[in-house]
């Protein structure tokens, strides 16, 4: 009997999946696509060390301030942008953050490197703090956790997070094409779908965009080395193919988390998998205290203290409700947007990430959408582990490989393979955007394919080598040269009364939370974890 279309389309390959894309109601949903953007950047001084000064207060507060706040340390700071459709519009309100905060600092500058400033051996690095509620010290044990887990080094490494999302009209015309109701649960497979792929692929996102191929020494001065580094300047180690050492065992690694296999295949089993690692006791983290006699070093032992302590190239969201847990929020309402991870901070953009980036990211989570994407086999996971870890030290390497389930195969052979499947999604975008961005950025970035020379870690490399300068070097020289760039531009989008109402605002916030508190902090944390999702 021969199958109906939707039973094709359900079942198709990628050139069938591509055609139904390219349907007019289908490819005008595609405008609808939004962006966030996540920056984190360190603060430091005129001599490029780290500024270990509190978060400034003319930025208000970090715990409820709509675009500025504070990542791991007082000293690593985090812009966001609220989701819009408009790329450059992104891009324009990232630089206006910038653009403040840059005016606004006191001889002290934005780190533009992934990779931490110089740290002497001495420096306390401080624990981001975010007041005196209840939910503010969480946050700060939170983080105290994370310190006595890894160290703090490993927390001020700066990357920027790509927020995803496709929209509701598109939603309402893919499901029933294929078959599908409209609810949260077949969009939240259809997530999950892109997602697997993703992951089979997650190791083009550092070869395109790692951008961090050396690091000061300071960073591995308490560690044994584990890589044969060469040096350079005064104390820059580097590997000489290696894209992001961010996202090497380095940088966002754990050793309790190595065998975690937190499932993909469907957002009941994801929930799951994520709650029993939550709930699963570490023994190497037993000997950290938990509240006895009122000291809290972290919120629990296990392997995850909560949701967030979870590294992953790319995370299905669902916007959390004020105290609701990331697991609830998604089990509630289903997934929502997807968080790319594995981005090193540009060091070639004033504000870490450029327009051109997003629009190729755009094009290729299309492509790890339609790709049909049968669940992840113990093989899929290997790969996937694999590859990352080779692309990340060795990626630009001329005989680099990928594996497969066909065996290994040429990296560049690979890359090139898939980069004309993505230029044909990149057709699609061009199309109804009345554009030539798209295909021009996956252009872009397939040239890198071709020339490893042409990554921003083949380019930073290179500055590095051909003029024997350090790291630290070149970062304080290019955060200066930013700082500039800023000076003279007038605001695109957000207007400067506008950041200084959300000083006011956002310290108004803060203290109606501490106003709020019912409980002492025990009882909390408590509370907390045994709310279960109704």
């Amino acid at each position: 009997m021969e199958l109906s279309m939707t039973d094709k389309y359900k079942n198709g390959d990628f050139a069938l999946r591509l055609s139904l894309l390219k349907q007019p109601t289908l490819s005008h949903s595609l405008k609808g696509i939004k962006h966030g953007v996540e920056r984190e950047a360190l603060r430091v001084s005129n001599s490029g060390n780290l500024a270990v000064t509190s978060h400034p207060k003319v930025f208000g507060s970090a715990l409820t301030h709509e675009w500025i706040t504070t990542d791991f340390s007082e000293s690593l700071m985090e812009f966001i942008t609220p989701p819009e459709t408009d790329v450059d519009k992104t891009i324009g309100q990232l630089s206006d953050i910038h653009k403040f905060v840059n005016e606004s600092l006191d001889d002290e500058y934005l780190w533009p490197l992934s990779m931490p400033c110089f740290v002497d051996a001495n420096t306390r690095i401080p624990i981001a703090k975010y007041g005196s509620s209840n939910i503010a010290k969480m946050k700060e044990t939170y983080r105290k956790g994370l310190h006595n887990r890894y160290g703090s080094m490993m927390q001020i490494i700066s990357g920027v997070h790509l927020n995803f999302s496709l929209s509701d009209e598109f939603w309402q015309h893919w499901c029933p094409a294929l078959g599908l109701e409209i609810n949260k649960h077949t969009i939240s497979e259809q997530y999950f779908a892109l997602v697997r792929n993703f992951r089979r692929m997650a190791w083009m996102v550092p070869y395109l965009f790692g951008a961090s191929p050396a690091l000061c020494s300071s960073f591995v001065a308490h560690k044994k080395p584990t890589h044969n580094f060469s040096t350079l300047g005064n104390g820059t180690l580097y590997l000489p193919y290696a894209t992001s050492l961010r996202m090497s065992d380095l940088g966002y690694t754990s050793s309790a988390q190595a065998d975690l296999k937190i499932c993909s295949d469907s957002l009941v089993n994801y929930v799951e998998s994520l709650r029993a690692a939550i709930n699963l006791p570490a023994a190497q983290y037993e000997h950290i205290p938990t509240g006895e006699d009122g000291n809290w070093q972290q919120l629990n032992a296990n392997v995850l203290q909560i949701e967030n302590e979870l590294y992953a190239p790319i995370r299905p969201k669902q916007v959390a409700e004020y105290l609701e847990k990331p697991t609830d929020a998604l089990e509630r309402r289903g997934v929502s947007y997807l968080e790319v991870r594995g981005l090193d901070v540009n060091p070639f953009s004033p504000v870490g990430i450029d327009a051109q980036q997003i629009r190729f990211i755009d094009a290729f989570l299309l492509y790890c959408l339609i790709l049909p994407s049968p669940e992840l086999s113990n093989d899929d996971h290997r790969f996937s582990k694999q590859n990352l870890g080779s692309v990340v030290l060795n990626g630009r390497s001329p005989v680099a490989t990928i594996e497969t389930a066909e065996g290994s195969v040429s990296l560049k052979l690979h890359a090139q393979s898939i980069m004309c499947d993505i230029m044909k999604i990149a057709e699609v975008l061009d199309e109804v955007n009345e554009t030539a961005l798209y295909t021009e950025a996956v252009k872009q970035e397939s040239q890198k394919v071709d020339n490893p020379a042409l990554t921003f870690s083949g380019r930073l490399l290179d500055i590095l080598l051909e003029n024997d300068v350090d790291n630290s070097a070149l970062g304080i020289e290019l955060a200066k040269d930013y700082n500039q760039i800023f000076t003279p531009e007038t605001y695109q989008f957000f207007e400067k009364q506008a950041f200084e109402s959300q000083t006011t605002l956002s310290n108004e916030k803060r203290e109606s939370i501490e106003k709020q508190d019912d409980c002492d902090f025990d009882t909390f944390v408590r509370e907390y974890f045994s709310m279960a999702c109704a």
